[in-house]
């Protein structure tokens, strides 16, 4: 089998062997079909040669259906990417379910300072919910809509889909991932108790009304007491989702093995969507600068293995995926490195940006 110069490669041709950049990092995985792009590609990464199946006819490009496939079929492992179909999001079943999950957590919420939680209506709708599981990805997904005042119904929600991947993700126990999503799902429910007018306050807060707002925890964990088809970890998930591995969190300063599993996997969830969602006084965030702040986060703060696992997880994505940068400009995801997993190379408009470089510019958003 051949090994030729990258000068000298034809679009067409079947790569036999991973190419591995300088750095070490895999480029292109054995089988790939080299697209006229990755000829650019393979010589920004300063690739001298390739080895490639037998001979192509020269300037023969593969058919497009078959190119894509083959562009996108690479190997699930850490550090690589992997395909990933896009959603359609004005029809998908995942958002009709997300939308009825939605409306159930609204009423219930409403309603739970007056009368028990629906619980068992609860449960089954968000299995039906996690049936459809296959079709979300934490950093591609967005409602069809969403409301201000709905903000924390839609954190809930989205809470229990990303704590259910996380806890399937860490390798819990399958008994712990549906726990996991009710943890997500009503870890703020002791927001019904605090003041609406300060939870959309647009102005800082008094240390008076930190406070209150503050006590949400001890909150939820009142209102959830009672309750059964919920274990103490889903409790314990509303009081200890503040708290902070070095014990600087709140409300009991708890340190590291003294907060919960499911308190530790929706802190990250509770952060990342907090951040990510548009709030009646605050713009939604870049997913790819906050997962960077989750990082940071993770010294002392979050529980680090969660951490890593998440933002590998959750920037698995195929190349060619298209992107917009914080500068306006459209371009599509090109290699992702291990180690800068939040600054992939992009191709804009025939040229190639490293964001792990060009540290101004990032990933504003995914287009689906």
């Amino acid at each position: 089998m051949p090994s030729i110069a990258v000068g000298e490669l034809k679009p067409g041709s079947k790569i036999i062997k991973d190419v591995i950049t300088p750095l070490g990092g895999t480029l292109f995985s054995k089988g790939k079909v080299i697209l006229p792009r990755d000829l650019e590609i393979l010589q920004a990464f300063l690739v001298q040669q390739v080895e490639i199946e037998g001979s192509e006819v020269e300037g023969k490009i593969p058919e497009p259906s078959k190119a894509v496939a083959a562009a996108g079929a690479i190997a699930h492992k850490p550090g690589t990417i992997i395909n990933e179909s896009l959603l359609a999001k004005s029809n998908s079943s995942l958002h009709d379910e997300y939308e009825k999950m939605l409306m159930l957590i609204k009423k219930s919420y409403r309603s739970v300072a007056a009368a028990p939680l629906p619980i068992l209506e609860l449960r089954s709708q968000l299995e039906i919910l996690i049936s459809h599981l296959k079709d979300y990805h934490v950093l591609k997904f967005a409602p069809r809509t969403i409301h201000d005042i709905d903000y924390n119904y839609h954190n809930a929600v989205l809470s229990a889909l990303t704590s259910y991947k996380i806890a399937q993700w860490c390798g819990y126990p399958q008994k712990d991932w549906m726990q996991a999503a009710f943890a997500g799902l009503l870890h703020d429910i002791g927001n019904v108790k605090v003041d609406i007018s300060l939870l959309q306050k647009p102005e800082s807060l008094s240390s008076e009304e930190i406070e209150e707002v503050r006590r949400h925890t001890t909150y939820g964990y009142q209102l959830l007491r009672n309750v059964t088809a919920i274990n103490e970890g889903v409790r314990l998930a509303a009081l200890q989702h503040h708290e902070k591995i070095d014990g600087t969190g709140y409300p009991l300063r708890l340190e590291g093995s003294q907060i919960h599993d499911y308190a530790k996997i929706v802190a990250v969830a509770d952060i990342f969507h907090a951040m990510t969602l548009k709030r009646a006084y605050k713009e939604a965030q870049s997913p790819y600068l906050v997962l960077e702040q989750i990082l940071t986060e993770s010294f002392g703060k979050l529980d680090p293995v969660i951490v890593q696992v998440f933002i590998q997880k959750t920037t698995e994505l195929y190349n060619g995926t298209r992107i917009r940068l914080s500068d306006g400009r459209h371009g599509e995801i090109i290699f992702t490195d291990r180690s800068n997993l939040t600054r992939p190379m992009v191709q804009i408009e025939g040229s190639i940006v490293n964001l792990a470089v060009e540290r101004e510019l990032y990933i504003q958003e995914i287009i689906a």
